[in-house]
Formats: C-alpha cells, sequence, structure tokens
C-alpha cells in the first residue's frame, strides 16, 4: 500500500495542520504581547488590556522563571520569549507523535530504520 494514499494521511495531516494553526494563534498574540511590553504600552488602554488579559494564561507558567529586564520603562520579558520557544517545542513534538501514525510501507519502514541505525 501506498502511503500517500493511505486513509490515514488525510487526517494526519489535517491533525499537523490544526496544530500548527493553534501554536500560530498562540504564538501571535504571545508576541504582541512581548512588544506591547517592550514598547512600554499603556496597559489601561484597551488593546494592551485586552492582550494581556488573553495572554496571561500562556505566560502565566513562566512569569516568575526570570527577572524582568526594565530600561525607563520598557519591558525585556524573557520569560514571554520563553513560554514561545516552550509551546513550538510542545506543539513539534505532537505532531511527532501523530506522524508516528502515518502508515508506511515495508521498503519505506526499512530505509527509514536504515537511517536510523547509521546516526
Amino acid at each position: 500500500m501506498d502511503s500517500f494514499n493511505s486513509p490515514t494521511t488525510k487526517p494526519l495531516y489535517r491533525g499537523t495542520q490544526i496544530v500548527w494553526y493553534i501554536l500560530g494563534f498562540i504564538e501571535i498574540i504571545i508576541m504582541f504581547r512581548y512588544v506591547l511590553k517592550f514598547l512600554a504600552a499603556n496597559p489601561s488602554a484597551g488593546f494592551t488590556h485586552f492582550i494581556y488579559s488573553i495572554t496571561y494564561v500562556f505566560a502565566a507558567p513562566f512569569l516568575n522563571v526570570f527577572h524582568l529586564t526594565s530600561v525607563q520603562g520598557s519591558i525585556f520579558e524573557w520569560t514571554t520569549l520563553l513560554a514561545m520557544l516552550v509551546y513550538w517545542i510542545v506543539a513539534s513534538g505532537i505532531i511527532k507523535l501523530f506522524l508516528m501514525g502515518k502508515t508506511v510501507s515495508t521498503p519505506e519502514a526499512a530505509v527509514k530504520m536504515n537511517k536510523e541505525e547509521a546516526k
């Protein structure tokens, strides 16, 4: 059976698209948080407050990992960059797990196993 025509290929592809889309959304809103903090945006402004509110849940686990670097009101929030990195690593891991469920032919498996042995 050709792995490209496997009945599991399309759902795996859609699953990976969903994971990348969710990651992209989270990364973008966290990046807004980072930029707003860096540019010392007014936290009581509507947009700024909205971004800080929705990103807090994603940033909260990392907020005390590093000290904030502050220069004349601008905040370099290292923890936000850490959060982005961790979420990217988690998404990549989920994608790898999805791809482990992909159907492969015996010749494909043999080639991949030989590459793994050569490492």
